[in-house]
This record gives C-alpha cells, sequence and structure tokens, in this order.
C-alpha cells in the first residue's frame, strides 16, 4: 500500500535507501526518513493552519523521537510536540522541541507528575480528578499554574480499544470549576481522540462522534460565559483536513502520520503531504523458495486492513524487483520477514530490502536514520538512532 504511494511520489528515498544500505552506511532494520520531504510536509500543514487560527503539535512517536526528525519538523514551522508518553516527552524536549502536550493518550504516572511539570508543557490532559490534583500539585510546588485539557466523552463516542476514560462530556462545568479550583492549574480546554477517523468504504475522513460531543462541550462552556477555551482535536491529521476541523470549532491538531504522508486517506489520494519514510532490511538466508530478511521493525499499525505487503529488492538504484512478502503475525517475534520467489526473480544473499509500512517505530527494536539530499542526489545519513530516540553505537 504505502510502497505503492512511495513509487509513485517519492522513488528518490527508495533508491537512496538502497545505495546507502549497500554502502554500508545505513543498517539492515532501519526506517529512513526523507528529511527535507518531512520539513515540507509540515510547513505545508502550518501554512494551512494558520490562517484557520489552528495550533498544530507535532506527534513523533511514529519515527521513533528521532531527533533530526523533530529538527525537520521545527524548520517546517511546528515547533512543540504532543508527548504520547513520558518517554516521548523527554525525547522532543532533548531534541530542542517544546513540549506542546503531554498526558493524552497516556496519562503521566503519578511519580513522573514532577518531571513532567518541569518540562513547562504548554497543555497537560487528564481523564480524572486524582490526575488532574497531581498535575497540580507538581506545578505548584515550581510556583507554576498548569493549563490542563479536560478528556471528555460521552454515549456513542468511538475509542481504540484500551484508549477509553476521561469525564462524562455532561459534566463539563463542574469540571471546569474544579479544575479551576485547583491550587497551581486552571481549566484551559477539552480534547478526545479520535476527532476524524478514515472511512475505508468512502476511502475519505469522517468526522466521528467524539468531534460532536467537543462541539457541544464547548457551546456549553461558551453559554456559561467561558472565553478562549481550547479545543483539541486530533486523528488522521491532513492540511486537507484543516478547514472541517476549524469549523467544528477545533483550536488545535496533532499531526503524526501526516507528516511522513502515511495516514490510510494519503494511500488513496493525492494530499499535500509525501511519502517521507521506508523500511530498509536486507536479505540474510534464502530457504524453501524464499528469502528471509531481518526484521526488528515488522510491525504494521493495526489500523490498516490487511493487504498484501510487497518490498523492492535490489543492489542498485532504479531496482524494479517487487516481491511479495510475508511477515510475522503481531504474536511473534519479527526475526524475519519472508519474500517469495516463486517467480524466479534472483535474489541474493545481502541485497537490500526495501518496504513501505504504516509505522509505529517506538513499539519495535528498529534503528531510525534521516537522510538528507535526495533532490540533489547526494543523499548523506543525518545520524542514527535507536526507537526510542537515544543515540546508538552504529557502526561499533
Amino acid at each position: 500500500m504505502f510502497l505503492d504511494l512511495l513509487r509513485r511520489r517519492n522513488p528518490a528515498l527508495i533508491d537512496a535507501a538502497i545505495t546507502l544500505h549497500q554502502r554500508g552506511e545505513l543498517p539492515a532494520n532501519t526506517f529512513a526518513i526523507d528529511l527535507d520531504a518531512v520539513t515540507a510536509n509540515a510547513r505545508a500543514i502550518a501554512q494551512a493552519a494558520a490562517p484557520l487560527g489552528l495550533t498544530p503539535l507535532a506527534m513523533t512517536k511514529q519515527m521513533g523521537r528521532n531527533p533530526d526528525f523533530c529538527r525537520a519538523v521545527m524548520s517546517g514551522g511546528i515547533e512543540a510536540s504532543v508527548a504520547v508518553d513520558m518517554a516521548d516527552a523527554r525525547a522532543t524536549v532533548r531534541a530542542g522541541m517544546q513540549l506542546g502536550h503531554v498526558g493524552h493518550l497516556v496519562q503521566v504516572p503519578r511519580a513522573e507528575a514532577a518531571t513532567a511539570a518541569g518540562m513547562n508543557p504548554h497543555n497537560w490532559t487528564v481523564f480524572t480528578d486524582e490526575k488532574a490534583h497531581e498535575a497540580a500539585a507538581a506545578a505548584a510546588a515550581l510556583g507554576r499554574q498548569q493549563a490542563l485539557l479536560a478528556r471528555i466523552h460521552a454515549d456513542g463516542d468511538e475509542f481504540y480499544s484500551g484508549h477509553e476514560g476521561g469525564f462524562a462530556a455532561d459534566d463539563i462545568l463542574a469540571v471546569a470549576d474544579r479544575l479551576d479550583a485547583l491550587d497551581g492549574a486552571f481549566f484551559a480546554g477539552i480534547t478526545t481522540f479520535p476527532a476524524l477517523l478514515f472511512d475505508r468504504e468512502t476511502r475519505t475522513v469522517r468526522p466521528t462522534r467524539n468531534l460532536a460531543t467537543l462541539e457541544a462541550a464547548a457551546k456549553r462552556l461558551a453559554d456559561a460565559g467561558r472565553t478562549g477555551v481550547r479545543i483539541n482535536g486530533p486523528g488522521t491529521t491532513s492540511a486537507a483536513a484543516l478547514p472541517a476541523l476549524a469549523a467544528a470549532g477545533v483550536t488545535q491538531i496533532e499531526p503524526g502520520h501526516a507528516l511522513t504522508g502515511t495516514t490510510p486517506w494519503h494511500a488513496e489520494e493525492y494530499l499535500p503531504e509525501a511519502p517521507a519514510v521506508c523500511y530498509v532490511s536486507e536479505v540474510s538466508h534464502r530457504y524453501g523458495g524464499r528469502a528471509y530478511c531481518f526484521g526488528g521493525g515488522m510491525y504494521v499499525d493495526p489500523v490498516i486492513p490487511p493487504y498484501q505487503v510487497r518490498a523492492v529488492v535490489g543492489r542498485q538504484p532504479g531496482a524494479t524487483a517487487v516481491l511479495p512478502a510475508t511477515l510475522p503475525p503481531p504474536s511473534a517475534i519479527d526475526y524475519y520477514g519472508q519474500l517469495d520467489l516463486s517467480d524466479g526473480t534472483p535474489v541474493a544473499v545481502g541485497d537490500t530490502v526495501v518496504f513501505g509500512f504504516r509505522a509505529q517505530v517506538f513499539v519495535t527494536r528498529a534503528y531510525t536514520a534521516g537522510i538528507t539530499g535526495l533532490a540533489s542526489g547526494r543523499p548523506r545519513v543525518a545520524g542514527i538512532y535507536a526507537a526510542d530516540g537515544s543515540a546508538t553505537a552504529w557502526p561499533a
């Protein structure tokens, strides 16, 4: 799916991945990121957001919090991150980003509240009064007043399994009053996830019931005299979706996969953001009519329905061999992927293998590597990092 998108819109990244891998500059089990494309994608989103009054916050977990990726996003005009968890917060702050949002989707653990407060987050989402008290106490200890977002929900809202939680939307006025009464914090706004979802039948994005819940809660707050309420509406973000979000009253957006052109919508339509990432592997050995390639990052985001995965295989730029691939199921450790050789395509040990995935690098053991110089034809590896954004010792 995303391999086809790469071959159409960014074949230079595939060629660069092959060249750099064959030179020994890019290891197997690496997500190669076109940093110039990331900057262009971030700029497209930031420029579309500005006249609509939308504040973009970058989600970086998909690219393993790679610091070069973070800096490429900042170069495109998005200077603050949304941290899915505290590891994300640490990595993005270390990379030089402002911490725009913490606590959503994953609440801040009690013992890490002080650390989170010390990062001066612009927004801190809480699901419960207990978590609000923890955030407020941590901010008060530093002499700060923390802006809190209340995660809300109502009947009919859609959540991915395990993402549920928050305050009842019908109680938002009382919730806002309780948060305002805290020493060290104040009520700043509301949030949900997802506000938009890709619809497989219509092959476009649609507003969720959650977005209607945000709109209704925002109206109740406005009718009660509250102004300047922040409305955080993440989910399947692209520059093309921003007018609809702004029309619904959203004030904050959180592009993640849009920064690498890998939302499901990007696979269906020509959107402003170009594909900017591929997964690089290497043929390890052959057995039983199959070529085995190194794994470690073969986690395909399950938001995409099952499809026939394919890979480009070769040693020279412009490689045209595209083979069906079988990846280990999520229940297995992805030591290897397998390439089907039944059509007689010659494949040798050491050949480069390039996949196109909708990635979630932070849950893998893959490397990430930013690539520059694609437009000039002189690709260069900016740096190689572990899946948590930390520096590696590769090559040893």
